[in-house]
Protein backbone atom coordinates (compact mmCIF):
# COMPACT_ATOMS: atom_id res chain seq x y z
CA UNK A 1 0.00 0.00 0.00
CA UNK A 2 1.39 3.02 -1.04
CA UNK A 3 2.72 5.57 1.60
CA UNK A 4 0.79 9.17 1.64
CA UNK A 5 3.17 10.85 4.45
CA UNK A 6 4.00 14.21 2.59
CA UNK A 7 7.24 15.53 2.53
CA UNK A 8 8.98 19.13 2.50
CA UNK A 9 9.55 18.54 -1.68
CA UNK A 10 5.52 18.18 -2.10
CA UNK A 11 5.28 21.97 -0.63
CA UNK A 12 2.35 22.15 1.10
CA UNK A 13 1.64 24.91 3.58
CA UNK A 14 -1.14 26.09 5.79
CA UNK A 15 -2.26 29.51 7.08
CA UNK A 16 -1.78 30.07 10.74
CA UNK A 17 -5.69 30.59 10.95
CA UNK A 18 -6.45 27.14 10.12
CA UNK A 19 -5.50 25.22 12.71
CA UNK A 20 -5.48 27.95 14.76
CA UNK A 21 -9.13 28.69 13.72
CA UNK A 22 -11.49 28.27 17.44
CA UNK A 23 -14.51 27.52 16.01
CA UNK A 24 -16.06 30.81 16.38
CA UNK A 25 -18.89 31.22 14.54
CA UNK A 26 -22.16 33.66 14.41
CA UNK A 27 -24.13 30.70 16.33
CA UNK A 28 -21.61 30.20 19.09
CA UNK A 29 -18.33 31.25 20.94
CA UNK A 30 -14.78 29.37 20.76
CA UNK A 31 -14.78 25.88 21.38
CA UNK A 32 -10.76 26.06 21.20
CA UNK A 33 -7.70 28.03 23.11
CA UNK A 34 -5.87 29.96 20.88
CA UNK A 35 -2.47 28.21 19.14
CA UNK A 36 0.67 29.30 20.05
CA UNK A 37 1.75 30.24 16.44
CA UNK A 38 5.19 28.51 17.51
CA UNK A 39 3.43 24.69 18.14
CA UNK A 40 1.94 25.41 14.73
CA UNK A 41 5.12 25.66 13.02
CA UNK A 42 6.65 22.97 14.88
CA UNK A 43 3.47 20.71 14.79
CA UNK A 44 3.18 21.00 11.07
CA UNK A 45 6.42 20.63 9.71
CA UNK A 46 5.88 17.07 11.89
CA UNK A 47 3.13 16.31 9.95
CA UNK A 48 5.37 17.09 6.51
CA UNK A 49 4.39 20.71 5.54
CA UNK A 50 7.04 22.77 4.28
CA UNK A 51 5.84 26.22 5.06
CA UNK A 52 3.32 28.48 6.88
CA UNK A 53 1.50 31.52 6.08
CA UNK A 54 -0.14 34.24 8.24
CA UNK A 55 -2.45 37.33 8.61
CA UNK A 56 -0.62 39.97 10.77
CA UNK A 57 -3.04 39.81 13.55
CA UNK A 58 -2.37 35.99 13.51
CA UNK A 59 1.56 36.16 14.28
CA UNK A 60 2.13 39.37 16.23
CA UNK A 61 -1.95 40.46 17.63
CA UNK A 62 0.03 42.98 20.00
CA UNK A 63 2.50 45.80 19.50
CA UNK A 64 3.38 45.16 23.27
CA UNK A 65 5.03 41.67 22.79
CA UNK A 66 6.18 41.67 18.88
CA UNK A 67 9.40 41.53 19.26
CA UNK A 68 9.38 38.77 22.09
CA UNK A 69 6.65 37.00 19.49
CA UNK A 70 8.56 37.57 16.66
CA UNK A 71 11.91 35.87 17.69
CA UNK A 72 10.29 32.62 18.87
CA UNK A 73 8.75 32.47 15.55
CA UNK A 74 11.66 32.84 13.60
CA UNK A 75 13.46 30.29 16.09
CA UNK A 76 10.95 27.89 15.47
CA UNK A 77 11.20 28.38 11.55
CA UNK A 78 15.12 27.57 12.46
CA UNK A 79 14.74 24.73 14.15
CA UNK A 80 12.44 22.79 12.04
CA UNK A 81 13.68 24.10 8.32
CA UNK A 82 10.05 25.58 7.83
CA UNK A 83 9.35 28.50 5.33
CA UNK A 84 7.01 31.67 4.90
CA UNK A 85 5.76 31.35 1.63
CA UNK A 86 2.78 34.03 2.20
CA UNK A 87 1.66 36.28 3.97
CA UNK A 88 -1.89 38.47 4.08
CA UNK A 89 -3.18 41.23 6.29
CA UNK A 90 -6.35 41.31 8.13
CA UNK A 91 -9.27 44.05 7.07
CA UNK A 92 -12.15 42.39 8.08
CA UNK A 93 -12.37 41.61 11.80
CA UNK A 94 -12.08 44.76 13.67
CA UNK A 95 -14.89 46.98 13.45
CA UNK A 96 -12.92 49.78 11.74
CA UNK A 97 -13.03 47.21 9.13
CA UNK A 98 -17.05 47.04 8.77
CA UNK A 99 -17.74 49.08 5.49
CA UNK A 100 -14.29 47.38 4.03
CA UNK A 101 -10.58 48.48 4.35
CA UNK A 102 -8.99 50.18 0.56
CA UNK A 103 -12.44 50.58 -0.54
CA UNK A 104 -14.27 51.81 2.56
CA UNK A 105 -16.63 54.90 2.03
CA UNK A 106 -14.72 56.24 4.73
CA UNK A 107 -11.00 57.92 3.80
CA UNK A 108 -9.51 57.57 7.29
CA UNK A 109 -10.07 53.63 7.45
CA UNK A 110 -8.90 53.78 3.71
CA UNK A 111 -5.54 55.43 5.09
CA UNK A 112 -5.12 53.28 7.94
CA UNK A 113 -6.00 50.34 6.16
CA UNK A 114 -3.64 50.88 3.44
CA UNK A 115 -1.12 51.34 6.00
CA UNK A 116 -1.86 47.99 7.87
CA UNK A 117 -0.66 46.20 5.07
CA UNK A 118 2.40 48.38 3.89
CA UNK A 119 3.70 47.13 7.72
CA UNK A 120 2.74 43.76 7.07
CA UNK A 121 4.19 43.82 3.44
CA UNK A 122 7.74 44.65 5.48
CA UNK A 123 7.75 41.92 7.62
CA UNK A 124 6.42 39.41 5.09
CA UNK A 125 9.33 40.38 3.34
CA UNK A 126 11.51 40.12 6.00
CA UNK A 127 10.36 36.87 6.67
CA UNK A 128 11.24 35.34 3.10
CA UNK A 129 7.19 35.40 1.78
CA UNK A 130 7.37 35.55 -2.06
CA UNK A 131 3.75 36.28 -2.37
CA UNK A 132 1.05 38.40 -0.65
CA UNK A 133 -2.10 38.03 -1.02
CA UNK A 134 -5.13 40.55 -0.59
CA UNK A 135 -8.90 38.92 0.12
CA UNK A 136 -11.31 41.68 0.37
CA UNK A 137 -13.92 39.94 2.44
CA UNK A 138 -15.59 43.23 3.33
CA UNK A 139 -15.20 45.16 0.00
CA UNK A 140 -18.64 45.40 -1.03
CA UNK A 141 -21.99 46.47 -0.04
CA UNK A 142 -25.22 44.82 1.10
CA UNK A 143 -27.43 47.73 -0.51
CA UNK A 144 -26.62 49.43 -3.79
CA UNK A 145 -26.93 53.42 -2.92
CA UNK A 146 -24.69 52.63 -0.07
CA UNK A 147 -21.47 51.99 -2.57
CA UNK A 148 -20.78 53.82 -5.32
CA UNK A 149 -19.11 50.97 -7.48
CA UNK A 150 -17.00 52.69 -9.99
CA UNK A 151 -15.33 55.02 -7.27
CA UNK A 152 -14.41 51.86 -5.14
CA UNK A 153 -12.70 50.47 -8.04
CA UNK A 154 -10.68 53.64 -8.53
CA UNK A 155 -9.81 52.89 -5.22
CA UNK A 156 -9.09 49.66 -5.22
CA UNK A 157 -6.94 50.32 -8.05
CA UNK A 158 -5.28 53.14 -6.44
CA UNK A 159 -4.14 50.81 -3.77
CA UNK A 160 -3.14 47.91 -6.14
CA UNK A 161 -1.21 50.50 -7.64
CA UNK A 162 0.32 52.02 -4.81
CA UNK A 163 1.43 48.64 -3.01
CA UNK A 164 3.12 47.48 -6.46
CA UNK A 165 5.44 50.39 -6.59
CA UNK A 166 6.33 50.37 -2.78
CA UNK A 167 7.18 47.00 -3.48
CA UNK A 168 9.48 47.71 -6.44
CA UNK A 169 11.04 50.82 -4.93
CA UNK A 170 11.81 48.31 -1.73
CA UNK A 171 13.62 46.11 -4.46
CA UNK A 172 11.02 43.22 -2.16
CA UNK A 173 11.32 39.83 -4.61
CA UNK A 174 7.67 39.73 -4.12
CA UNK A 175 4.21 39.58 -5.90
CA UNK A 176 0.09 40.16 -5.20
CA UNK A 177 -2.38 37.88 -5.39
CA UNK A 178 -6.07 38.77 -5.04
CA UNK A 179 -8.37 36.38 -3.66
CA UNK A 180 -11.79 36.46 -5.12
CA UNK A 181 -15.29 35.67 -3.33
CA UNK A 182 -18.76 36.23 -4.15
CA UNK A 183 -20.44 36.64 -0.70
CA UNK A 184 -19.80 36.64 2.96
CA UNK A 185 -19.25 38.38 5.12
CA UNK A 186 -20.28 41.20 2.60
CA UNK A 187 -24.12 40.34 1.18
CA UNK A 188 -22.23 41.22 -2.13
CA UNK A 189 -18.19 41.73 -2.47
CA UNK A 190 -16.42 43.32 -5.07
CA UNK A 191 -14.06 41.22 -7.70
CA UNK A 192 -16.52 37.87 -6.89
CA UNK A 193 -14.84 35.94 -9.54
CA UNK A 194 -11.52 34.50 -10.99
CA UNK A 195 -12.77 36.17 -14.28
CA UNK A 196 -14.03 39.67 -12.34
CA UNK A 197 -10.48 39.69 -10.78
CA UNK A 198 -8.07 39.15 -14.10
CA UNK A 199 -9.97 41.72 -15.55
CA UNK A 200 -9.42 44.10 -12.79
CA UNK A 201 -5.64 43.30 -13.11
CA UNK A 202 -5.81 43.81 -16.70
CA UNK A 203 -6.47 48.03 -15.99
CA UNK A 204 -3.56 47.75 -13.02
CA UNK A 205 -0.25 50.13 -13.65
CA UNK A 206 2.16 46.76 -12.99
CA UNK A 207 -0.26 44.01 -14.10
CA UNK A 208 2.34 41.82 -13.97
CA UNK A 209 3.08 42.05 -10.30
CA UNK A 210 -0.84 41.33 -9.70
CA UNK A 211 -2.07 37.54 -10.22
CA UNK A 212 -4.89 35.20 -7.88
CA UNK A 213 -5.31 33.12 -5.24
CA UNK A 214 -8.52 31.65 -5.79
CA UNK A 215 -10.21 29.48 -3.14
CA UNK A 216 -12.20 26.07 -4.25
CA UNK A 217 -15.12 26.93 -1.70
CA UNK A 218 -15.33 30.97 -3.10
CA UNK A 219 -15.86 29.62 -6.78
CA UNK A 220 -17.73 26.49 -5.81
CA UNK A 221 -20.13 29.26 -3.45
CA UNK A 222 -20.83 30.83 -6.75
CA UNK A 223 -21.46 27.49 -8.54
CA UNK A 224 -18.71 27.64 -10.72
CA UNK A 225 -16.33 25.26 -11.77
CA UNK A 226 -12.95 26.05 -9.54
CA UNK A 227 -10.77 23.11 -11.83
CA UNK A 228 -11.34 25.41 -15.29
CA UNK A 229 -11.46 28.41 -13.13
CA UNK A 230 -7.70 28.14 -12.21
CA UNK A 231 -6.90 26.23 -15.88
CA UNK A 232 -8.04 29.70 -17.33
CA UNK A 233 -5.93 31.07 -14.66
CA UNK A 234 -2.96 29.29 -15.68
CA UNK A 235 -3.87 30.25 -19.08
CA UNK A 236 -3.52 34.10 -18.61
CA UNK A 237 -0.41 33.14 -16.40
CA UNK A 238 -2.05 34.69 -13.23
CA UNK A 239 -2.22 31.56 -10.97
CA UNK A 240 0.19 32.80 -8.33
CA UNK A 241 -1.29 30.68 -5.53
CA UNK A 242 -4.01 28.80 -4.33
CA UNK A 243 -6.56 27.69 -1.39
CA UNK A 244 -7.34 24.10 -1.30
CA UNK A 245 -10.55 23.18 0.84
CA UNK A 246 -13.76 21.57 0.58
CA UNK A 247 -17.13 22.75 -0.52
CA UNK A 248 -20.69 21.48 -1.02
CA UNK A 249 -21.73 23.82 -3.57
CA UNK A 250 -23.11 27.04 -3.42
CA UNK A 251 -23.86 27.78 0.15
CA UNK A 252 -22.24 29.18 3.23
CA UNK A 253 -18.70 28.75 3.09
CA UNK A 254 -17.88 25.89 4.80
CA UNK A 255 -14.36 25.61 4.42
CA UNK A 256 -13.74 21.68 4.60
CA UNK A 257 -10.42 19.90 4.64
CA UNK A 258 -9.68 19.43 1.14
CA UNK A 259 -11.41 16.26 -0.42
CA UNK A 260 -14.21 16.70 1.73
CA UNK A 261 -17.53 17.73 -0.36
CA UNK A 262 -16.97 17.82 -4.08
CA UNK A 263 -14.42 14.94 -4.45
CA UNK A 264 -14.92 14.43 -7.99
CA UNK A 265 -14.04 18.50 -8.27
CA UNK A 266 -10.93 17.62 -6.06
CA UNK A 267 -9.88 15.14 -8.79
CA UNK A 268 -10.27 17.59 -11.41
CA UNK A 269 -8.33 20.03 -9.65
CA UNK A 270 -5.32 18.04 -8.87
CA UNK A 271 -5.87 16.50 -13.04
CA UNK A 272 -5.36 20.77 -13.47
CA UNK A 273 -2.70 21.48 -11.16
CA UNK A 274 -0.53 18.47 -12.45
CA UNK A 275 -1.04 20.26 -16.03
CA UNK A 276 -2.25 17.88 -18.30
CA UNK A 277 -2.78 18.22 -22.22
CA UNK A 278 -1.52 21.74 -24.08
CA UNK A 279 -1.52 23.21 -20.69
CA UNK A 280 1.22 23.75 -17.95
CA UNK A 281 1.45 22.76 -14.57
CA UNK A 282 1.58 24.16 -11.20
CA UNK A 283 4.87 24.60 -9.53
CA UNK A 284 3.40 26.39 -6.83
CA UNK A 285 2.62 26.18 -2.84
CA UNK A 286 -0.48 23.87 -2.14
CA UNK A 287 -1.70 26.17 0.46
CA UNK A 288 -4.74 24.85 2.18
CA UNK A 289 -7.28 26.82 4.00
CA UNK A 290 -9.99 25.57 5.92
CA UNK A 291 -11.36 25.39 9.56
CA UNK A 292 -11.24 22.35 11.68
CA UNK A 293 -15.23 21.70 12.38
CA UNK A 294 -16.10 23.00 16.04
CA UNK A 295 -16.94 19.56 16.82
CA UNK A 296 -12.80 18.52 17.25
CA UNK A 297 -10.43 19.15 20.42
CA UNK A 298 -6.85 20.01 19.22
CA UNK A 299 -6.44 16.18 18.24
CA UNK A 300 -8.59 16.34 15.54
CA UNK A 301 -7.09 19.48 14.79
CA UNK A 302 -4.18 18.27 13.56
CA UNK A 303 -5.98 15.15 11.90
CA UNK A 304 -7.81 17.52 9.84
CA UNK A 305 -4.62 18.94 8.57
CA UNK A 306 -3.00 15.65 7.47
CA UNK A 307 -6.08 14.63 6.01
CA UNK A 308 -5.97 17.66 3.87
CA UNK A 309 -2.13 16.92 2.92
CA UNK A 310 -3.04 12.83 2.57
CA UNK A 311 -6.12 13.22 0.36
CA UNK A 312 -4.12 16.00 -2.08
CA UNK A 313 -1.71 12.87 -2.29
CA UNK A 314 -4.00 10.33 -2.98
CA UNK A 315 -6.06 12.12 -5.43
CA UNK A 316 -2.39 13.06 -7.07
CA UNK A 317 -1.78 9.22 -7.63
CA UNK A 318 -5.56 8.28 -8.73
CA UNK A 319 -4.77 11.48 -11.44
CA UNK A 320 -1.57 10.21 -12.36
CA UNK A 321 -2.87 6.74 -12.83
CA UNK A 322 -5.60 7.98 -14.71
CA UNK A 323 -3.31 9.76 -17.41
CA UNK A 324 -1.13 6.80 -17.12
CA UNK A 325 -3.77 4.51 -18.00
CA UNK A 326 -4.04 2.83 -21.88
CA UNK A 327 -7.42 3.36 -21.83
CA UNK A 328 -7.83 6.54 -21.02
CA UNK A 329 -5.46 7.13 -24.15
CA UNK A 330 -7.85 5.39 -25.99
CA UNK A 331 -11.34 7.11 -24.81
CA UNK A 332 -9.22 10.61 -25.19
CA UNK A 333 -8.27 9.64 -28.80
CA UNK A 334 -11.94 8.85 -29.36
CA UNK A 335 -13.68 11.86 -27.78
CA UNK A 336 -11.44 14.16 -29.70
CA UNK A 337 -9.86 15.53 -27.32
CA UNK A 338 -6.13 15.83 -28.81
CA UNK A 339 -7.83 17.45 -31.64
CA UNK A 340 -8.46 20.97 -29.81
CA UNK A 341 -4.69 21.53 -29.80
CA UNK A 342 -5.09 21.42 -33.45
CA UNK A 343 -5.65 25.30 -34.58
CA UNK A 344 -8.67 25.62 -36.27
CA UNK A 345 -7.62 27.40 -39.32
CA UNK A 346 -3.91 25.71 -40.68
CA UNK A 347 -1.06 27.41 -41.71
CA UNK A 348 -1.26 28.78 -45.19
CA UNK A 349 -4.68 28.38 -45.19
CA UNK A 350 -7.14 31.86 -45.64
CA UNK A 351 -10.38 32.24 -44.76
CA UNK A 352 -11.85 32.63 -47.86
CA UNK A 353 -10.96 28.99 -48.43
CA UNK A 354 -12.36 27.55 -45.45
CA UNK A 355 -15.75 29.16 -46.80
CA UNK A 356 -15.52 27.62 -49.89
CA UNK A 357 -15.14 23.91 -48.41
CA UNK A 358 -18.18 21.49 -48.22
CA UNK A 359 -19.00 20.98 -45.07
CA UNK A 360 -21.77 18.13 -43.86
CA UNK A 361 -23.25 19.56 -40.33
CA UNK A 362 -25.80 16.68 -40.58
CA UNK A 363 -22.71 13.70 -40.59
CA UNK A 364 -21.05 15.85 -37.99
CA UNK A 365 -24.22 15.95 -36.39
CA UNK A 366 -24.79 12.03 -36.12
CA UNK A 367 -20.52 11.78 -34.52
CA UNK A 368 -20.65 10.37 -30.88
CA UNK A 369 -18.27 12.23 -28.94
CA UNK A 370 -17.73 9.14 -26.64
CA UNK A 371 -17.49 11.37 -23.07
CA UNK A 372 -19.36 9.14 -21.14
CA UNK A 373 -16.54 6.62 -21.54
CA UNK A 374 -14.00 8.65 -20.84
CA UNK A 375 -15.91 10.39 -17.52
CA UNK A 376 -16.50 6.78 -16.40
CA UNK A 377 -12.88 5.78 -16.47
CA UNK A 378 -11.89 8.79 -14.20
CA UNK A 379 -14.79 7.84 -12.11
CA UNK A 380 -13.62 4.31 -11.41
CA UNK A 381 -9.89 5.63 -10.53
CA UNK A 382 -11.35 8.02 -8.44
CA UNK A 383 -13.81 5.16 -6.55
CA UNK A 384 -10.24 2.58 -6.42
CA UNK A 385 -11.69 0.02 -9.10
CA UNK A 386 -9.08 0.55 -11.60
Amino acid sequence: MTDYTPTKDDKFSFGLWTVGWQGVDVFGGAVRDRVDPVETVHRLAELGAAAVTFHDDDLLPDDATRDKELTRFTEALAETGMGVEMATTNLFSHAVFKDGGLTANDRDVRRYALAKVLRNVDLAAELGAKTYVLWGGREGAESGGSKDVHAALDRYKESMDLLCGYVRDKGYDMRFALEPKPNEPRGDILLPTIGHAIAFINDLEEPDRVGLNPEVGHEEMAGLNYAQGIAQAMWHGKLFHIDLNGQHGPRFDQDLRFGAGNLRGAFWTVDVLEGPGAGPGYDGYVHFDYKPPRSEDMDGVWETARACMRNYLILREKVRAFRADAEVTEALAAARVDQLAVPTLGEGETLDALRAEAHDPEAMAKRGMHFERLDQLAMEHLLGVR
